[in-house]
């Protein structure tokens, strides 16, 4: 029989998968995990925010991303992880994903695709994919990994070493947190 942790003690996020979660920079450096909306206005202010954390701090941040679209505020948000998803089975998941956030305003099927033809991907190939099983199944995943976490309620939720985040998404704010 395994002993009662305590609720303080518990595990609440699900443990990173290098096989399956979008993650970059070194596997040794402060983890900083967004679950995140293409869609969500905050989500891209948190997104500049850790850009300029990993510009600041190089080499010694690794960010990790997990879908967790709002569709019933964000109508664009799932067609959107799909769109990066798709872009991921093409080797170029962080180019769609920074793409999506700079567009956060241009985000329908017509403008995907077009941002599929400009990333240099094959556009029959990620239009295919980004409807089919294999990239429902990988977004689904996200989403369910949030929704089991009693700290992600919404976008974006951020941890940084497995903590949740509660500061403000700017650079100053991410990077006291991380103590540097």
């Amino acid at each position: 029989m395994e002993p009662e942790l305590p609720d303080d003690a518990r595990p609440r996020l699900a443990p990173l998968d290098d096989e399956v979660d979008h993650a970059r920079g070194p596997t040794a450096g402060r983890l900083i995990l967004e679950y995140g909306d293409y869609e969500c206005p905050y989500s891209r202010q948190a997104f500049r925010a850790i850009e300029c954390v990993e510009q600041e701090l190089s080499g010694r941040i690794r960010f990790a991303f997990r879908h967790f679209p709002l569709v019933q505020i964000h109508p664009h948000a799932f067609g959107a992880a799909a769109a990066a998803e798709a872009a991921a089975l093409q080797g170029s998941f962080w180019a769609m994903h920074e793409l999506l956030f700079q567009a956060q305003k241009t985000l329908e099927d017509d403008e995907l695709l077009q941002y599929a033809e400009q990333l240099g991907l094959d556009v029959a190939r990620f239009d295919d994919d980004r409807v089919g099983p294999d990239v429902r199944r990988r977004i689904r995943r996200d989403v369910e990994s949030g929704l089991a976490s009693p700290e992600v309620r919404g976008t974006p939720t951020l941890f940084v070493d497995g903590v949740v985040y509660a500061g403000r998404y700017d650079a100053a704010g991410l990077t006291e947190a991380l103590g540097s």
